[in-house]
C-alpha cells in the first residue's frame, strides 16, 4: 500500500503547484517550503531539537502549552515549529513566540524528509491531534527521535478504521511511543486498533484559554462601546452567524453586537449588511459620543478575539452552520459567558460537553437560535446560569498539560 501513499504525496505536490495559479494561501505554502531548508540550516544546524508540528494555528495553540513546558525542562534544546496550512505559519512568525525556527513542513517524501531532519538532531517531536505523516514518522524513530502525540482524537470515519488503512495503523503502531488521547472514546478506538501505547490526559486547549484568561485582556475602546448594555460577541462569523446578528439587531434595542469575521475578506460584505456600524480599524476617530451610540461594531483586524470575548456577555461562535465546521467555542467559554453555535460540530467533543454541562447550546438553524438569543438577553436569570455553567465547565477539566509531561519525562529517562 505504500505505492499509493507515493501516488498520493505526487498528486498532492503536483495539486498545490497547480494551485499557486489561483490561490493565495497555496501559493505561500508552495513558496514557504522551498525556504525551510535554509531556515533549519541557519538556526538550527547540528543542535538538539524539541520539534512540534502542528497542521495549523489551532493545533499550535493547543500544543503551545506543552511546548512551553518541555523548553523549561530542556533550557538547552532549541525548538522547532513545523505547520502544514499558511493559516497557521502566517500568525506565528508574526509575534514573538517560543520557537527558535518557524516553517513549513516539507512535502512527505522519503528522500525530502531524510535531508531535512538530517540538519539536527531531534530529541522530541510531538504533533497535535491526528496529523501524520508516513515517511516523517518513519524516519524519526529510525533516528531515536521519542515520538508522541499530543491532544490525540480518534473518531470512527478515519481512514485507520477502514481495512485499507491497515498498513499506515501499523506504522504508527510501530514509530510513534506514546498517544495523549483527549478523550477516553478516542483512546478506545485507538487500542481496538491496536495503538495500545496510550492514556487519556484530556485537551490541552483548557490550559492554553487558562493561560489567555491571565494574560492582558484590555483593548480600548470596548469598554466604551459596550457601556452598561449587554454585549453579545460574533465569533469567527461566517454568514449564517450574521444573520443571527442582523435578526438581533433588528428586534431589539437593549444589546450592544461585535461581530469578528472568520476572515477579513467579509468585512466589505459586513458594511453592507450593517452600513450604520463602526469599524475598528477606525474607532480612533470617532467622537466618544458617536462610539457610545453606536450598537454595533465590526472588527478587521486579527489578533483581538480571544481578548474580545472578556468583554461579552455571551458569545455565538462561528462555523457551526457550516461545512468548514466549529471554530474554538473554549476560549469564550472561559470568560463564564453561554456559548450558542451550530450543529456541525462531530469534530469537537468539547461541544457536546459544554452543552451537557448547560454551558451552551446549539442549534440546526440560524432562525432557532436568533430566537433562542433574543430569549437569553431577556432571561437575566438563564443568562447567569449558563454563564456559571461554562466557568464549571472550564475550570473542572484536569491539567492535561502537566499530564502530559510527566509521561514525556518518564518515557525520556527510560
Amino acid at each position: 500500500m505504500s505505492i499509493f501513499y507515493k501516488i498520493f504525496v505526487s498528486f498532492l505536490v503536483f495539486g498545490m503547484k497547480i494551485g499557486v495559479f489561483f490561490s493565495s494561501k497555496i501559493r505561500k505554502g508552495v513558496e514557504g517550503r522551498r525556504k525551510s531548508f535554509s531556515i533549519v540550516q541557519e538556526k538550527l544546524k547540528n543542535q538538539k531539537v524539541i520539534w512540534m508540528h502542528a497542521s495549523s494555528l489551532g493545533e499550535y495553540e493547543q500544543g503551545l502549552p506543552v511546548l512551553e513546558k518541555l523548553k523549561k525542562e530542556y533550557p538547552d534544546y532549541k525548538i522547532l515549529v513545523t505547520f502544514f496550512s499558511p493559516s497557521g505559519h502566517e500568525n506565528v512568525i508574526k509575534k514573538q513566540n517560543i520557537a527558535d525556527a518557524v516553517c513549513y513542513l516539507p512535502f512527505d517524501k522519503k528522500s525530502t524528509i531524510q535531508e531535512f531532519i538530517s540538519q539536527f538532531d531531534t530529541k522530541i517531536f510531538f504533533t497535535i491531534k491526528y496529523d501524520f505523516w508516513y515517511h516523517l514518522l518513519r524516519e524519526l524513530h529510525r533516528n531515536g527521535t521519542k515520538v508522541f502525540v499530543v491532544s490525540a482524537l480518534f473518531y470512527e470515519k478515519q481512514i485507520f478504521f477502514k481495512p485499507w488503512g491497515k498498513w499506515f495503523v501499523c506504522n504508527l503502531k510501530e514509530n510513534i511511543d506514546w498517544f495523549f488521547h483527549q478523550t477516553s472514546h478516542s483512546m478506545q478506538l485507538a487500542k481496538e486498533i491496536g495503538l495500545v501505547k496510550s492514556s487519556v490526559s484530556g485537551d490541552t486547549r483548557f490550559d492554553r484559554v487558562k493561560q489567555i484568561r491571565k494574560q492582558n485582556i484590555f483593548i480600548p475602546f470596548i469598554d466604551e462601546f459596550k457601556e452598561d448594555k449587554t454585549l453579545i460577541v460574533f465569533g469567527s462569523s461566517w454568514e449564517s452567524e450574521e444573520n443571527i446578528a442582523k435578526t438581533i439587531y433588528e428586534n431589539t434595542l437593549d444589546v450592544k453586537i461585535i461581530i469578528a469575521p472568520h476572515s477579513l475578506k467579509r468585512v466589505e460584505s459586513l458594511k453592507k449588511i450593517f452600513p450604520e456600524a463602526l469599524l475598528y480599524s477606525e474607532i480612533s476617530s470617532y467622537p466618544s459620543i458617536e462610539i457610545q451610540k453606536s450598537r454595533i461594531l465590526i472588527v478587521d483586524s486579527i489578533g483581538l478575539l480571544s481578548k474580545l470575548y472578556s468583554y461579552g456577555d455571551a458569545a455565538v461562535i462561528g462555523g457551526g452552520f457550516h461545512s468548514a465546521g466549529l471554530h474554538n467555542i473554549l476560549e469564550a467559554a472561559v470568560f463564564s459567558i453561554p456559548i450558542i453555535f451550530g450543529n456541525h460540530y462531530k469534530k469537537n467533543p468539547e461541544a457536546d460537553a459544554l452543552i451537557s454541562c448547560g454551558g451552551g447550546r446549539s442549534f440546526p438553524d440560524e432562525h432557532s437560535a436568533a430566537v433562542f438569543v433574543l430569549n437569553l438577553i431577556q432571561d437575566k436569570e438563564l443568562l447567569s446560569k449558563m454563564s456559571q455553567n461554562a466557568e464549571k465547565f472550564i475550570f473542572s477539566q484536569p491539567n492535561a498539560t502537566q499530564i502530559v509531561i510527566n509521561k514525556i519525562l518518564e518515557l525520556m529517562e527510560k
